[in-house]
């Protein structure tokens, strides 16, 4: 029996038998509050009744209809009524003798509320006891709370009426048509995949705007517009701002695709313990409500949320209006997304330099994912959904997205958004593979899309460009010509549209570019005519201006430069390429560790964007946990600490530099002295002028203290009563993880690892504070016991997480996935694309099998919503430094040799992303 798992072969088999007209679905989510019904044993439950209005192309057919439920009370298949023991398995429902032509399904089902993000989620808050809802679906997650046909080429209209308690806001994808008392009923959607329904219920602060837009012809499009949170958060909730980043979205749009929006209303709702940084469900977007801010942030914060508003809209067209037919595609919709985000948040908004982020963040996510053993093409071979959990990663959305920057530069801009524009007009409300949209980017371009998508899209790895210049008897440039390689396990040269800058230091002390030359570089190696005869360059920069995807290095004279004048370089684009350079020279084991750490010692304090500041600590983190010897990991700490200080002191007053040196320094310090400043700080003995101590920068100050010992759990108490609130809850699970105990660490691993009582949003708290750089000794233990977890749960788990863009523990890591900490000084637990497990056992489609396990099954000594969460698979916006283990579908990250996280994140999706994870 399959189980929970569909194969591409069954998809395609079932889409070429069924045709999907229409699904009515009510819920009665009434139960959500209150004490759970009487005689209720497991979860808390809420009715769903679906009725699917199908055709089938032949007379007799078998098929089956998907749902994950703890019970089923009635099936009902054309008018007869099945008997639910008989057809119903826990994952399927089987349906024989299908009438040629028109059939109706219905069926009654208690659906199971959840705690880990996946279907219907529920959660209560702390602060005044109210309960949210909403829902969250991708890949496959629909089917945990209506019955359906649960694969995105199986499009459909759907009608949604939610019963809910008095006085509670409910909103779905269509229009309200109808709200009387509990009961709400909303308008027939556009033909739509069932990842992307969605339903939020519960008591929402909610504010309304509108957008409206003249077209051509006189006529005037308006889109109703609202922003949700939950109450607590409405304080805090800057409505105006999102509003201004949605409406300027809407337009450039509008302005370069052609398309009207096509899904009438525009809802946005910021809700708890998400697992994803957003979701593209059109008409209401999910975002995780961290994106809230309670306390100051950089500007940065502000940037990562448009992006990732901006990445969801563009999802409407790409992967709403126009979907994959299958998992394979995915890149069709999150690639498009990501790099759209970006694109559109750079031209339409204040955050114009949104491309330095990319190039310095996202860019570097990709980099290390196409690096690992993990490592696929953009467009992956989807075998099935488990398959399809492992693609939401770093290739995806953030190689994806780089290639489609390199296609941009290589097809030209013009013809890249005509393509575009064609692909929605000839596929709406339709579903497409590869071929569909190179067909029209080649009839637009009048490139060869074929040979252009064997190298970039199906083969996996990253090219290195270096450039190589010989200079005559003046010193001029004799040639500049430009290598190509590849590493052995991933050969292919491609096809590159590369920027050649020059660059030379200026009377002033700037280095400042003074030549530039655009080219195609194709094998092993491309001269490049232009720049012969050019003055003599202190600084060769290949691939200026970022247009592909590749790691660059630096010949002699270039990095000597670096050495001595990174900070000069007066283009702050140029100066993030420079800086994602040495890290990856550094990671490459060219550049030693410690050589990096002393560039940023001597440089970032000169950095202007806040983002590359804030990835230049996490990559100073990281190249002292994971890249120094440890008999020099002492040293280099303390003079991160102190450069860390000099900086915050040095910073202006109130400024976001000062704020984020003060993260930094509260992130490295180590020593006695450094300690007793963090807590002088907190108790305000001790002031640095210009810098508020609020309620989030209270706990990132008392974080490394109670890590260290000097503060315990009295302290940790004492914060929580100043912010009893879910956020603070977080921070206190965490904090309470991360005391240096062992027995601490052994009740840590015990509640993530051994019950299932936590929901995901303390799941994360928990393992955040359970893994921690100073504390080595403590987690070494875990390794095996770790590998040991993985052989007892991996591939039997019945509830995987889905983990996307969300927010990340190290500053700068820019949102959609939890895509943060890539290379921060945390390790962490990562998904990855290990070796395949065994595959499901046969069965006929929607047969029960002998012995089949139900929903709440518990295999080999670990729950099986745990062991998903021991192998987190599926993160959109995937850590980097996962490591395959033969014979597991998973993958770990190791610090040290130990395990020490799991990340239930970005993007993006898109993830929170990376940076990141993105929303999806």
């Amino acid at each position: 029996m399959p189980g929970e798992n569909l194969s591409r072969d069954e998809a395609r088999e079932r889409a070429e038998l069924l045709t999907v007209d229409g699904y009515e679905v009510a819920l009665d989510l009434r139960s959500a509050v209150g004490d759970p019904a009487d005689g209720e044993a497991g979860p808390r439950t809420f009715r769903s009744l679906t009725t699917i209005r199908f055709r089938a192309a032949r007379a007799g057919a078998s098929t089956f209809a998907d749902l994950l439920a703890p019970a089923v009370t009635s099936v009902t298949l054309n008018g007869k009524d099945l008997d639910p023991a008989a057809v119903f398995d826990g994952t399927r429902i089987a349906l024989d003798d299908l009438a040629e032509g028109e059939n109706v399904l219905v069926v009654d089902a208690r659906c199971a509320y959840s705690r880990t993000g996946e279907g219907m989620h529920r959660f209560v808050d702390p602060e005044d006891g109210e309960v949210y809802l909403y829902t969250q679906y991708e890949p496959a997650d629909a089917r945990r709370v209506f019955a359906n046909f649960e694969q995105p080429d199986l499009k459909a209209p759907y009608r949604f009426q939610v019963t809910a308690p008095e006085g509670w806001t409910v909103r779905s994808n269509g229009a309200e048509e109808f709200h009387e008392g509990e009961v709400w009923r909303f308008a027939e959607t556009k033909p739509i995949s069932t990842y992307i329904t969605v339903v939020v219920a519960g008591p929402y602060h909610c504010v309304s705007d509108l957008y409206t837009r003249t077209s051509d012809d006189g006529s005037t499009l308006e889109i109703p517009l609202s922003a949700m949170c939950r109450k607590g958060l409405a304080r805090y909730f800057d409505a105006d701002d999102v509003f201004l980043i949605t409406k300027q979205g809407l337009d450039f749009f509008h302005d370069h695709f052609d398309y009207p929006y096509p899904f009438g209303k525009y809802d946005q709702a910021f809700v708890p313990e998400y697992n994803l940084g957003a979701m593209e469900n059109p008409g209401l977007v999910t975002f995780r409500e961290e994106y809230i801010y309670r306390s100051k942030v950089t500007s940065a914060s502000y940037e990562r949320r448009a992006n990732v508003i901006l990445h969801e809209m563009a999802h409407m067209w790409f992967g709403d209006l126009v979907t994959m037919k299958w998992w394979d595609d995915l890149w069709l919709k999150e690639s498009f997304a990501d790099f759209m985000g970006t694109f559109s948040m750079v031209e339409a908004t204040r955050f114009t330099n949104g491309w330095i982020t990319f190039a310095n963040n996202r860019k570097a996510w990709a980099y290390r994912a196409d690096q690992l053993p993990s490592t696929h093409p953009v467009t992956a071979d989807i075998r099935d959904l488990e398959d399809a959990k492992l693609n939401f990663d770093g290739i995806t959305y953030a190689k994806g997205a780089s290639v489609l920057k390199q296609l941009v530069a290589y097809v030209g801009r013009d013809a890249f958004l005509e393509g575009a524009r064609r692909y929605f007009k000839q596929h709406a409300y339709g579903n497409t593979e590869l071929g569909d949209l190179l067909s029209v980017l080649a009839e637009t371009s009048g490139r060869d899309m074929t040979a252009w998508s064997r190298s970039w899209l199906q083969t996996a790895g990253v090219n290195v460009l270096t450039p190589v210049v010989t200079y005559d008897d003046e010193g001029r440039v004799a040639e500049l010509a430009v290598t190509q390689e590849a590493a052995a396990s991933h050969p292919e040269l491609r096809p590159h549209r590369v920027a050649v800058g020059l660059y030379r230091l200026d009377p002033d002390g700037g280095l400042v570019r003074y030549a530039r030359a655009e080219t195609d570089v194709a094998g092993e190696r491309t001269v490049v005519a232009e720049l012969a005869g050019a003055e003599k360059p202190d600084l060769v920069l290949v691939n200026d201006d970022d247009l592909t995807y590749c790691k660059v290095r630096f010949d002699e004279r270039s990095l000597a430069t670096l050495r001595e004048h990174l900070g000069s370089v007066t283009d702050p684009l140029a100066r993030a390429l420079c800086w994602s350079a040495l890290w990856n020279l550094t990671r490459d084991a060219l550049l030693p560790a410690r050589d990096f750490v002393a560039l940023v010692l001597a440089f970032a304090g000169r950095e202007s964007d806040i983002g590359v500041l804030q990835m230049l600590h996490a990559w100073a983190q990281s190249a002292l946990v994971r890249y120094t010897t440890p008999g020099r990991r002492a040293e280099g700490g303390t003079a991160l600490a102190e450069g860390a200080l000099r900086e915050l002191r040095h910073a202006e007053a109130g400024s976001q530099h000062q704020l984020t040196w003060a993260r930094f320094f509260a992130a490295v310090a180590t020593s006695d002295a450094d300690l007793q400043l963090l807590g002088a700080l907190l108790d305000g003995s001790a002031v640095i002028e210009g810098l508020e101590v609020d309620q989030e920068l209270r706990w990132a100050f008392l974080s490394p203290l109670v890590a260290h010992g000097a503060a315990g759990e009295e302290a940790v108490d004492a914060e929580l009563a100043r912010d009893d609130t879910a956020s603070g809850k977080r921070h206190h699970v965490r904090c309470l993880a991360s005391r240096p105990s062992a027995a601490v660490k052994a009740q840590a691993w015990a509640e993530v690892v051994e019950s299932d009582e936590l929901s995901n949003a303390f799941v994360e708290a928990t393992i955040a504070g359970f893994e921690q750089p100073s504390q080595r000794e403590l987690l070494a233990p875990y390794t095996a016991a770790y590998f040991e977890a993985i052989e007892r749960g991996v591939g039997r788990a019945l509830h995987p997480d889905r983990h996307g863009r969300g927010q990340g523990s190290v500053p700068g890591a820019p949102g959609r996935p939890r895509d943060a900490d890539r290379d921060g000084r945390l390790a962490h637990l990562a998904p990855g694309r290990g070796p395949r497990a065994a595959p499901s056992r046969p069965g006929g489609a929607g047969r029960p099998g002998p012995g089949a396990a139900g929903p709440g099954a518990r295999r080999g000594g670990v729950s099986p919503r745990r062991a998903s969460r021991i192998r987190t698979r599926g993160a959109r916006r995937a850590l980097p430094g996962v490591t395959g283990r033969p014979g597991h579908r998973s993958a770990v990250l190791q610090y040290g040799g130990v395990l020490v996280r799991r990340r239930t994140c970005n993007t993006g999706r898109r993830p929170a992303g990376a940076a990141g994870t993105s929303g999806a």
